[in-house]
């Protein structure tokens, strides 16, 4: 197995917390004049690791605490979607100009990621705008755009689906005491991909098609292998097989006799040839033993097509130089 490391799984983890990354909030006096105005930052890590900060100092008075509001982020899960399944047998091709290559990578196996955002303020007015401030971009879903593979130009289009939306309000004391914190919960679903290995595959220079004849056995060239015997068969003559030729089990017209190999071509036939038996010459009475035999395809048409220049890298120009050759003696 090829080694390969795309980095994809870092690559949606960094979108997704960018999505979020520049969202900010106003603080306002009781005449509704603004007051104030911040980012809202956001950083990766589980809700417990926050909460057990905020326990830890419940009036938030430390010398060095946690400025509220904050967001934070998590995976929590990643599994397979069957639904969104692709043929693996499939390539997908890319031409790289500059390096005058091609590259392949097999489809991609599709995945689901799972994140939690957690947002951490100090009243319930600050959870209110933050959600107004990204609820609306999800209707249930937003699109991000991720470089998956650079190197093969894939760029694909990231659905970010909103599952859930939940808090949960801490109190000091009583019901009626002064709220400590709120925290937010959006429960997302990424729906990503993940590659295999780049490969290098190697380009088809020369495509050749043979169109054969569609005739019965009867008519196609049929090689005959001699393992003894004596004589020299002449091209035309008919050779057979039984006590005579008038009472043959076999017969068929000899095409060509090679000498030097012990091969006999023949057509024409008629009846059932047998090996470990005798193929006599009607006229030259050459007589040899057929060993084995194999069918020569009668080629009618042959189809060449090279790409012009031959040297072709894609994205590069070219055409198609198409030669075709017929046998008509076949």
């Amino acid at each position: 197995m090829s080694y390969a490391y795309h980095r994809i799984i870092r690559k949606l983890v960094v979108a997704f917390g960018n999505v979020f990354n520049n969202i900010s909030i106003a603080r306002y006096d009781a005449d509704g004049v603004e007051q104030e105005h911040f980012l809202v930052p956001i950083v990766y890590g589980g809700k417990e690791k926050y909460v057990s900060r905020l326990e830890g100092d419940p009036n938030l008075d430390k010398k060095v605490q946690i400025t509220l509001p904050i967001m934070s982020f998590e995976m929590t899960d990643m599994s397979y979607d069957a639904s969104r399944k692709l043929n693996t047998n499939q390539r997908l091709v890319h031409a790289d100009g500059s390096q005058n290559t091609t590259l392949a990578v097999y489809n991609p196996v599709p995945f689901n990621f799972d994140f939690d955002l957690y947002a951490y303020v100090r009243n319930i007015e600050d959870g209110a705008q933050l959600m107004e401030k990204i609820l609306p971009y999800f209707t249930p879903d937003y699109t991000l755009a991720v470089n998956l593979v650079p190197e093969m130009g894939i760029v694909k289009q990231i659905p970010l689906i909103l599952n859930d939306v939940s808090h949960e309000i801490d109190y000091e004391g009583d019901y009626n005491s002064k709220v400590r914190s709120v925290i937010w919960t959006l429960r997302f679903t990424v729906k990503g991909y993940l590659y295999g290995p780049v490969s290098e595959p190697k380009i088809i220079r020369s495509s050749i098609t043979n169109i054969l004849d569609d005739n019965t056995l009867h008519d196609k060239n049929v090689i005959f292998n001699m393992s003894s015997g004596f004589g020299n068969y002449k091209a035309g003559e008919t050779v057979y097989q039984g006590y005579s030729y008038e009472t043959a089990t076999a017969t068929a017209k000899v095409s060509n006799w090679l000498s030097a190999a012990n091969t006999l071509t023949i057509s024409d036939l008629s009846g059932h040839f047998v090996t470990n038996a005798n193929v006599i010459g009607s006229s030259t009475h050459s007589t040899w033993r057929l060993n084995s035999y194999k069918i020569q395809s009668a080629n009618t048409v042959k189809i060449t097509i090279t790409p012009n220049p031959s040297n072709v890298v894609l994205p590069n120009n070219y055409t198609y130089t198409t030669t075709v050759t017929e046998f008509p003696n076949t």
